[in-house]
């Protein structure tokens, strides 16, 4: 037995049974070792930033971490973005990077590099093995950190530590510390203060209260005090749909958010921060809060949110009391847009036509921003979008979700110029054969980007400008890369067009591309 095999044990014990990879050749041990173990599942990105970006995806839907397999720091360094997204969604990822023998780093190899220093900035926790025996603690300190910071994780396995034999041993599960519990004496003072405010207090949430039934304990909070309850701007899973807590996020164009949040003089924060513009704009604050709104905090991230807010309701008398806030279903058998199509009506098309338990993973950008909202009404599914604003991660969270929940249909709303960095998911998407439908809004420009030219006060833009923000010369084919890639693929250009191909796509298994030229 060999260091990689013991790496593989441990994660298997962990149940860490998934590992999203991009081989280099200071790993081939580790791929060796994970051909002796049918047990791990094994999924080939042909980029890194997919790699990360797909164990990104299967943890928010599986609720426990992939491991990834990275090629030396240069390799890490194409997963960066992902990694980045991954941790503002806190979400728990292993993320094993091969590296030169340790006696093999002296030479200053053309590979060689800081592989801490790159790491350190999108990871919570950092560690480089020392020697073979040294596999196992530290793909255990990995697993538990992952969980209990939670976020990710990096390990750095230099190529003897892999190959070096070690003692065969019997391996027990890593113990994860225990979640926070939320402190009694500050629930109740936040139970005083949420009284006082009434409608002029809210709760900002995200991570694990933004499941159903924490979601639907702080609607009963909300009705027994008058508060308000927000979804922070970016988060990494929300539980809606019809019949569960229409939650609005924190909108991304700050005056919108301005005005969303202008009457909120106190703000209870559940595992979030302090909402804040996305940008700097000249003239505009940064926090979007008033100056006199008081900050306070129930729960931080990595404490036990669900039980936070239990708390809080059994403060407040609140679990007998109805919820508020809770969808309705959209009227049966609605009318379907016709005509020329337009990002509104296919993100109509799609609400509308919503599968019952699928999962959204939504980086349509500027083209879906009123998309969110119509799906309060639509049938009950999981929502998870882009986190970090690192683009690239819409194809590659379709992936790791389709792998986590492979009896559910995965519904990608992908922009055009954010889908161009990671398109080689759509290879992995038809190798593996998962049922994802990848919505493309067909712009062909930067739609975000002209935005925020105007946000800036920019109105007329001349010829570099315009090369810089359109996509439009030559324009995109999205079928024909979609079908190079062994992903079935149509065009529409109406909505009637996109109508027909969306239902076909929902009625049949395996990967299918629809082209929204709008």
């Amino acid at each position: 037995m060999n260091g990689a095999d013991r790496l593989c044990d441990t994660l298997l014990i962990n149940d860490v049974d998934v590992c999203f990879a991009n081989p280099g050749t200071s790993e081939m041990h580790f791929v060796a070792a994970l051909d002796r173990k049918p047990q791990m599942r094994c999924v080939l990105g042909l980029f890194e930033g997919v790699v990360t970006g797909a164990a990104d995806g299967y943890a928010r839907m599986a609720d426990k971490p992939a491991a990834t397999l990275l090629h030396c720091g240069p390799g890490m360094a194409n997963a960066l973005a992902n990694m980045h997204n991954a941790k503002r969604a806190r979400t728990p990822m292993i993320n094993v990077v091969g590296d030169h023998a340790t006696y093999h780093l002296q030479h200053d190899a053309p590979l060689t590099s800081d592989i801490e220093g790159l790491a350190w900035p999108m990871s919570n926790f950092v560690r480089r093995i020392g020697n073979p025996e040294d596999v196992g603690p530290a793909i255990g300190e990995a697993y538990a950190a992952s969980l209990s910071l939670p976020g990710v994780t990096t390990v750095i396995l230099p190529a003897d530590c892999a190959w070096g034999s070690v003692e065969p041993a019997t391996l027990a599960p890593t113990k994860v510390p225990a979640l926070k519990s939320a402190d009694p004496v500050r629930v109740r003072e936040i139970a005083a203060l949420l009284r006082k405010h009434g409608s002029r207090a809210a709760l900002m949430m995200t991570g694990l209260a933004l499941r159903e039934g924490p979601m639907e304990m702080a609607a009963r909070i909300c009705a027994a005090t008058g508060a308000r309850v927000f979804g922070q701007m970016s988060n990494g899973r929300i539980e809606r749909g019809a019949g569960r807590v229409a939650l609005p996020k924190v909108p991304y164009p700050i005056d919108m958010a301005l005005k969303q949040l202008e009457n909120v003089d106190l703000l209870v924060l559940v595992g979030a921060q302090v909402p804040v513009g996305f940008f700097a704009y000249p003239g505009k604050p940064g926090r979007l809060i008033h100056d006199g709104c008081a900050v306070e905090t129930l729960a931080a991230p990595g404490d036990d949110l669900p039980g936070a807010i239990a708390a809080l309701a059994d403060e407040l008398s609140a679990r007998a009391v109805a919820p508020a806030f809770i969808a309705e279903a959209a009227p049966a058998n609605g009318a379907l847009p016709t005509g020329t199509l337009d990002a509104d009506k296919v993100c109509t098309i799609v609400s509308t036509l919503l599968p019952e338990n699928s999962i959204i993973c939504d980086e349509s950008i500027s083209s879906g921003r009123m998309f969110y909202a119509q799906c309060h009404h639509a049938p009950q599914h999981d929502y998870i979008q882009l986190t970090g604003g690192a683009i690239g991660e819409g194809i590659p969270l379709a992936i790791g979700a389709a792998v986590a929940c492979p009896d559910r249909k995965v519904i990608g709303m992908q922009a055009d110029g954010s889908g161009m960095y990671t398109v080689q998911g759509l290879w992995t998407q038809a190798r593996e054969n998962l049922d994802v439908v990848t919505v493309i809004f067909a712009n062909r420009t930067y739609a975000i980007l002209h935005g925020e030219m105007r946000a800036v006060g920019v109105n007329d833009f001349g010829k570099n400008a315009t090369q810089m923000l359109n996509l439009d010369q030559p324009a995109l084919d999205w079928v024909a890369m979609a079908k190079s890639m062994g992903v079935e693929a149509g065009r529409a250009t109406t909505a009637e067009e996109f109508t027909r191909l969306f239902k076909g796509a929902l009625s049949r298994k395996g990967p299918f591309l629809i082209e929204a030229v709008i």
